[in-house]
This record gives structure tokens, C-alpha cells and sequence, in this order.
């Protein structure tokens, strides 16, 4: 944390972006549906993480049937203790019926409850996308935001801790 003077007399306290990885563990669950998709997410994130000083041996893959079942693997990883970020990975393409938004939002509101609940910082790279083609060209994007969210937030936990 470093203190700033910029407002007047006032000593404003500001937590400065920290993206080091390093001594980092992370933890990601991964749907399988939808599989080109996430393993495309799976590829950028983890070459993001391994950019960011993350190591291979300080991530943890868990891989469920799909975007629906994310949720509760995290619950049991946040937890556990053992991680100081989560990812989430999975593809909700939408089809012809009502169930991509059942699917979609509650996915998200898994995730979202997770982590408010255990306090662990989880990157959700869930894409809900219209097509196949718009969710291939968001994977490596998104995949690598993922790794740069979930190493920020757990940086700024622990400067605010």
C-alpha cells in the first residue's frame, strides 16, 4: 500500500494493482460441455497464470459435466483453505430453448454466492454466448482475464487483510 497526498491535505490510502503470481495457488473448475470451448478457455488462463509467476504445481483442475455443477466445486474448494483464488472455466452457447437462461444465470448466481459467502476471490469465465463462433473467438480472451482477475483480487485481499 502506498500513501498519496494528491487530495489536499488529506493522506489518501491507495492499494496498488499487483499481478504476481508467484507462491499463488489456484484453483479451477472446468465444465465440460461444450468441450472445444473450454479447453481453449483452459489453455489461455493457464499460460496466462504460468506469465503472471503462477506454477504448474501450484494449480489445482477439477473438471465437472458442465457450467451447472461449477458452482458447488468451488463451494468445496473455497472451503477447503487450500487456494488463494478460484477460476471458473465453462461455455453456455445458447439453443432453442428456455434452458440457456436457466443455465446461464444460475450459474452465475453460484458463482457470484460462492464467493461472497467464503470470502475467496473467484474469476468467473463462464461465457454465455448466442453461437459456437462468438464463444471461439471470446475463449483465449477471456481464459486470460480469468488468470488476471483471480491473481488481482487475490493481491488486493491480502493488502487489505
Amino acid at each position: 500500500m502506498r500513501i498519496t497526498n494528491e487530495r489536499g491535505d488529506r493522506n489518501m490510502k491507495e492499494v496498488e494493482r499487483n499481478l504476481s503470481g508467484a507462491g499463488m495457488r489456484i484453483g479451477i473448475v472446468q465444465g465440460r460441455f461444450n468441450e472445444v470451448v473450454c479447453e481453449g478457455l483452459l489453455a489461455s488462463c493457464r499460460a496466462q497464470l504460468a506469465q503472471q509467476g503462477v506454477r504448474d504445481a501450484d494449480i489445482t483442475l477439477v473438471s465437472v459435466p458442465g457450467a451447472l455443477e461449477i458452482p458447488l466445486l468451488l463451494q468445496d474448494m473455497a472451503q477447503s483453505g487450500k487456494f488463494d483464488a478460484l477460476i471458473a472455466l465453462g461455455a453456455v452457447i445458447r439453443g432453442d430453448t428456455y434452458h440457456f437462461e436457466i443455465v446461464a444465470n444460475e450459474s452465475a448466481r453460484g458463482v457470484s454466492e460462492v464467493q461472497l459467502h467464503s470470502g475467496v476471490p473467484i474469476a468467473n469465465a463462464i461465457l454465455t454466448t448466442d453461437t459456437d463462433s462468438q464463444a471461439e473467438e471470446r475463449m483465449s480472451v477471456k481464459g486470460a482475464e480469468a488468470a488476471l482477475v483471480a491473481i488481482e483480487m487475490a493481491n488486493l485481499l491480502k493488502a487489505l487483510g
